[in-house]
């Protein structure tokens, strides 16, 4: 299935407001790999932009002017976004408003984006695996050690980035790689594998750490987690 990262920018919170969809922003995986097919596009949402909202993402009313509205994207976005899982951070946030935006249409042919979509709420993932703790991308960034610096302000595209980036490290990285090999007559060669068997290969040694090394570990966590700031988890 594909994989689609996906985040919006708005004008406020809450669509039954009033508020509007104004930028969109997806990555594509397939296979947990980037595949470079990227969807972004600023939306003209025929009303004002607060400034409040402004402060968080920079994009006012002169830059959105000449932009589309939605009715002229929803189908290119539809399509592209059509038969794969959506990945959102604080999905029902998102998929309201993409909803209400379907929602609006004169004519909607499209129904609801769950009609389509599965949708997979990367929130609710962290706040799983990470109880009790701030699960914000931001905090996840930092906690999962990916850098976010050129997150200055938020935009979709980049923070869709961003969170392709916390997904594959907090659900284990990217695939393994295969050790099997196809043959001329397309047969599978599993020699490879067949070597790393530990029935093919001598015991390993154990070398277990002595009182002094054990010492100099801890102590190396304690300067790593006063450095740092941190409790160390390890």
């Amino acid at each position: 299935m594909r994989q689609i990262i996906l985040d919006t920018e708005t004008t406020g919170f809450d669509p039954r407001n009033g508020d509007r969809i104004i930028e969109i922003g997806a990555v594509e995986l397939i296979k947990r790999r980037l595949t470079q097919n990227n969807y972004h596009q600023y939306v003209f949402p025929e009303r004002s932009v607060p400034q409040d909202a402004i402060a968080v993402h920079g994009i006012t009313d002169d830059f959105l002017k000449d932009k589309p509205i939605f009715a002229k994207i929803v189908d290119d976005f539809m399509t592209y976004v059509q038969g794969a899982e959506l990945i959102i951070h604080n999905a029902p946030f998102d998929v309201g408003f993409i909803n209400n935006e379907l929602a609006l249409l004169p004519n909607n042919k499209w129904g609801k984006i769950e009609d389509h979509c599965q949708i997979t709420d990367s929130l609710k993932m962290a706040r799983k695996t990470y109880p009790g703790q701030r699960n914000s991308l931001d905090a996840l960034c930092k906690r999962l050690y990916i850098d976010n610096s050129n997150r200055t302000l938020h935009g979709a595209l980049l923070d869709s980035e961003i969170l392709a980036d916390v997904y594959l490290t907090m659900t284990g990285g990217q695939t393994a790689l295969s050790l099997s090999t196809q043959t001329k007559d397309n047969t599978t060669n599993n020699a490879s594998q067949t070597n790393l068997s530990y029935k093919n290969r001598s015991p390993l040694n154990i070398l277990k750490a002595n009182q002094i090394e054990q010492q100099a570990h801890q102590q190396k966590l304690v300067d790593i987690s006063s450095a740092s700031g941190k409790t160390l988890q390890w």
